[in-house]
């Protein structure tokens, strides 16, 4: 934990608000970080992670944790589409002149912007930008993978074989 501590720094000064304390936005933000670091794994996908993204970064809560880990963390195609909700390349210009990432579920760049949560959130984007390449790369990859595993059980379900397959 001491080394995950080490690598955590916040670009700017988090705010208290009405329904989260400065303390526990960096919470959230550490917890951000180690899901990132873990390669999105489950156990590292929090509570307060999933609370966070729920209410204040536009996304909606897919019935509880484990559907809204299973919506964005089980494909690869999904996977892309959930970071690239953190992924400033994908932004459009906004206060301070920040490329600000529009919502994936509503098209919006409020979750971004909000004067409450605006900066948790532009944070988010920042920690996530070390850690996107490789987590699209490997989704991507998983996505293949899986696609022509599904391509092959169906040919083979109606009789065809790929060239080079099994004879």
């Amino acid at each position: 934990m001491k080394a995950q501590a080490e690598l955590f720094t916040v670009a700017e000064e988090l705010k208290d608000t009405k329904f989260m304390t400065a303390g526990e936005k960096k919470r959230v933000l550490r917890h951000w970080e180690s899901f990132l670091q873990s390669g999105l794994s489950k156990h590292r996908f929090t509570k307060a992670l999933y609370y966070h993204l729920t209410q204040h970064c536009s996304f909606i809560a897919h019935l509880d944790i484990n559907g809204f880990y299973s919506t964005y963390f089980e494909q690869g195609d999904d996977t892309v589409h959930f970071l690239s909700q953190f992924d400033q390349r994908n932004g459009v210009l906004g206060k301070g002149g920040k490329y600000v990432p529009k919502s994936v579920e509503y098209g919006m760049t409020y979750w971004a912007t909000d004067e409450e949560y605006g900066d948790i959130n532009t944070e988010m984007c920042r920690i996530a930008w070390k850690y996107i390449p490789a987590l699209e790369l490997k989704a991507k990859n998983d996505q293949r993978h899986a696609d022509l595993a599904r391509a092959e059980a169906l040919l083979k379900k109606h009789g065809v074989n790929l060239p080079g397959g099994d004879e």
